[in-house]
């Protein structure tokens, strides 16, 4: 008899007999990708509203550039809904594990970054992580303060938990290995740190992309072996970038930053793809959800123009990061710029020498990231002087006044002289 109302099954009818708990899976199930499981998530909230306890939520990021994105943003707005609820998260910036280097994702081995890109990387990501979580109901931790300390004796007793045919089922590591790719040692062990950060963390909830599912669950499974309660493993959707294909991703250079100007960012949503439109609603805005649901239903029967519902989405993101005032301004000088095709009132000036490459003036004035992608510009015709389009790599810059485009939204003013 006692085991039967101990049993889960029993535990998750009577966590929902709670309207406290109803209310918060739902909200917290909305939008992701995998909820593992909802009836132990259940059963957690209705502990921890019992003993007053918060729920701790860890999300573990490695720093391996300098910038957060709005990809970034989907699962830092699941974390802000739970500390809405009343939990807590922790935030944990994987210093350490970054010097191993993530395998996710990747057909060979990923190039570990040294201590002082970490550090620095990781100092912008404190600094960003704010525009979206509570401070006062996240702790930040450096997976080095532990991970770091591990002596040989307890990297050993962790690798004994797991074996080699189990991590062989990630696609990433079973394609290498089928295909005769080598997978280095050190790369089984990153999935095995991030796991032991859930046991050194105590998370009762881990939320990371839909492509870290497989480290999600590992964690659920070393949190067993060392005698706790396995964390719920909730995924959300990856983000595609501004190409509507790729994952967003800096590399790829499709990824609108936290950091880049109201302009900027109004400029670069509006470029996104009509098809990306719903799901950049649904994952990167704080509007009510019968509000997002009304918007999409319009734009799809063709009651709003796809141009007017993006101009809404691009202005609701910039609000939400530079306030309504600046997401104003950019509306406005998006739209004078674009539709009717005038430059920007305020662009930058900067002096140029006579016979300087364009390719060089370009970098200089840090309208690009590198003098390849320069080159890549001017080929496909993405660089114009005074409305003309440039398509000579090795085009020289002569005497006067020159207004640059670079791409769709870039704009600067080249003064050229001796």
């Amino acid at each position: 008899m006692n085991s039967t109302q101990n049993s889960p099954e029993r535990l998750y009818e009577e966590s929902l007999k709670n309207p406290e708990v109803q209310r918060q899976i739902k909200e917290i199930s909305y939008g992701v990708e995998e909820l593992i499981t909802e009836e132990e998530l259940a059963i957690k909230i209705a502990n921890s509203i019992t003993g007053r306890k918060p729920l701790r939520v860890k999300l573990g990021v490695d720093p391996t550039a300098p910038d957060i994105h709005l990809g970034h943003t989907v699962t830092l707005r699941k974390l802000r809904r739970f500390q809405d609820l009343g939990h807590e998260v922790i935030f944990i910036i994987g210093d350490f594990t970054a010097q191993i280097g993530d395998p996710t994702g990747r057909s060979q081995v990923r190039p570990p970054l040294s201590e002082e890109e970490v550090t620095k990387n990781a100092r912008t990501y404190t600094e960003q992580v704010f525009k979206i979580l509570e401070e006062n109901k996240t702790k930040v931790v450096f997976n080095s303060r532990w991970l770091s300390n591990l002596t040989l004796k307890e990297i050993i007793k962790l690798t004994s938990l797991y074996t080699v045919a189990r991590l062989l089922e990630r696609d990433d590591f079973g394609n290498r290995y089928r295909k005769g790719i080598p997978i280095y040692v050190h790369e089984f062990l990153y999935p095995l740190m991030q796991a032991y950060d859930s046991v050194v963390v105590k998370a009762d909830v881990e939320i990371g992309g839909s492509d870290q599912l497989f480290n999600l669950l590992l964690g659920r499974e070393i949190q067993k072996h060392y005698g706790l309660q396995p964390q719920i493993a909730i995924t959300m959707p990856l983000l595609e970038g501004l190409d509507g294909v790729r994952k967003m991703s800096k590399s790829y250079g499709n990824y609108v930053a936290l950091n880049d100007s109201p302009e900027d960012m109004f400029g670069k949503i509006m470029s996104i793809p009509d098809s990306l439109m719903e799901k950049y609603f649904r994952l990167l805005t704080d509007l009510p959800i019968t509000q997002i649901e009304k918007t999409i239903k319009d734009l799809k029967e063709g009651k709003l123009h796809p141009m007017e519902a993006k101009a809404f989405l691009a202005h609701t993101i910039v609000r939400m990061y530079h306030g309504k005032e600046k997401a104003d301004r950019a509306r406005e000088e998006f739209f004078r710029v674009f539709s009717k095709k005038e430059v920007p009132s305020d662009i930058p000036k900067h002096h140029i020498k006579k016979g300087t490459r364009l390719t060089k003036a370009l970098l200089d004035a840090n309208l690009v990231p590198s003098s390849s992608e320069a080159k890549r510009l001017i080929k496909q015709g993405g660089v114009y002087l005074n409305g003309e389009r440039i398509t000579d790599i090795n085009h020289t810059l002569d005497e006067g006044e020159f207004t640059v485009k670079v791409g769709k939204r870039k704009f600067a003013r080249f003064v050229v002289s001796k």
